[in-house]
């Protein structure tokens, strides 16, 4: 390892380290997870220090990224519980029904008229990438207990759910770009390979991988700490045979984890873990967090530090109205009808936080060699370090303001359309890594 690489571990590491010593105080502070390694990648990398170069660490750099993501799509699919649509499935399917196919053409077509140097496909290449949202941005505003469950769940859902959707849109689109490495697969290539193979490939590991420990558990054949490591081998395994053939690797992690999920409920009952109290998961959903963390300050070294030397007027203006204007409008076109209060639909709207799903595609695309790389950069880092900013500041405040506005209206009106029954059948507690 050359000594500027060494230099950039032994910062990645304080980093970490500091963090972890200071979590649990800063959990209850505006001062979010994402916004430290955001800014402490700003520091270390080229706009900064200099200790993390992206030319030199271009492959490690992008290979921890897509990992993250693989993984945190993978336990995002595997944790969605159905009790989550029973009573209050209107909103999740709100969002992605409607909610989400307008915040990518708004999108697309706001980068169209304020982006100049986009040419093809590439504005609606932007939009696609910074429609999925990430709860890990602004968690307090999505896992506050004063929340309604109906909000909690829906968001939770939405942002478990969004990511994997667009990825299909995303990959054609890059494909219908000229010099980019899956530009040779072709338009047809790449749906079949994303929309067939992928999925397939997933499925079958996925599903083979529940049913075998599923089997495994209630003859008590296998070791606890290797349950849990059972997961990660699977979500690697589904996404690196996909990449391997062409496919989505993410596409690929996310069926595998739905698979994964259903084989192990379908399966023969363990009887030694109590219901509602299965760790399998904690493994890969501690690793998952840990490696969004480090994509975070990847994304603050390599893409949102050098963005910053090439601000413009039109850059923050679209980062501005991207964050507002393109989420909150569709959002408030979904829900209307839902008979959710004006507090809920702001609330719901303000909070589609952009994170780990676009900051991972937009390093994707700057490793691509097309002329509209760097513009595209630009905008999406923008988009999202403001992002990470504005949600992670304003999310304790916020959910307690909006969590009192609920506890008064739910006290004056019982019927409540937010309180949808008192709140969802079977809740469970949130992993803590999820609510911090």
């Amino acid at each position: 390892m050359s000594a500027g690489g060494g230099w950039a571990v032994a910062a990645v590491a304080a980093v970490t380290g500091g963090y972890a010593l200071v979590s649990r105080r800063l959990a209850l502070t505006v001062v979010s997870a994402p916004m430290v390694f955001t800014a402490a990648g700003v520091l270390i990398g080229p706009a900064g220090l200099g200790l993390l170069d992206p030319e030199r660490d271009a492959g490690p750099v992008l290979a921890l990224a897509e990992a993250a993501l693989a993984l945190v799509l993978f336990t995002d699919a595997a944790t969605v519980r159905s009790e989550e649509f029973r009573n209050g499935w209107f909103l999740p399917v709100r969002l992605l029904v409607v909610g989400l196919p307008l915040t990518i053409a708004g999108g697309g077509l706001l980068a169209w008229a304020l982006l100049p140097g986009l040419t093809g496909w590439e504005p609606a290449l932007v939009g696609v990438i910074l429609a999925p949202t990430d709860a890990s941005v602004g968690k307090t505003a999505v896992f506050a207990p004063r929340i309604p469950a109906v909000v909690r769940h829906g968001l939770n859902a939405e942002c478990g759910l969004n990511e994997c959707l667009v990825l299909p849109v995303f990959a054609v689109l890059l494909a219908a770009l000229p010099g980019t490495s899956a530009s040779h697969q072709g338009v047809t290539g790449i749906l079949r390979q994303v929309l067939l193979l992928s999925p397939l490939l997933g499925l079958v590991a996925g599903g083979l991988g529940g049913v075998l420990l599923s089997r495994s558990r209630a003859a008590g054949r296998v070791d606890d700490d290797w349950r849990r490591i059972l997961p990660l081998a699977l979500a690697a395994g589904a996404g690196t045979l996909a990449a391997a053939t062409g496919g989505s690797a993410f596409v690929a992690a996310w069926v595998a984890g739905f698979a994964f999920a259903a084989a192990l409920r379908a399966g023969p009952p363990p009887g030694s873990v109590p219901e509602g109290e299965d760790d399998t998961l904690e493994s890969v959903e501690h690793l998952a967090a840990l490696l969004a963390s480090l994509s975070f300050l990847v994304f603050g070294a390599v893409l949102l530090g050098p963005a910053l030397t090439d601000l413009n007027g039109r850059v923050v203006a679209y980062a501005v109205l991207s964050l507002t204007v393109v989420r909150m409008l569709p959002t408030a076109l979904a829900l209307a009808g839902s008979r959710l209060r004006p507090p809920t639909v702001a609330y719901t709207a303000w909070f589609g936080s952009r994170g780990l799903p676009s900051l991972v595609l937009g390093l994707v695309v700057a490793a691509e060699e097309v002329p509209g790389a760097r513009p595209m950069g630009t905008a999406i880092a923008v988009t999202v370090g403001l992002g990470v900013l504005l949600h992670g500041v304003s999310s304790v405040p916020l959910a307690d303001r909006y969590g009192r506005w609920y506890e008064r209206a739910a006290s004056r009106r019982p019927s409540l359309r937010e309180s949808v029954a008192g709140g969802l059948p079977g809740e469970r507690p949130l992993p803590e890594w999820k609510r911090r």
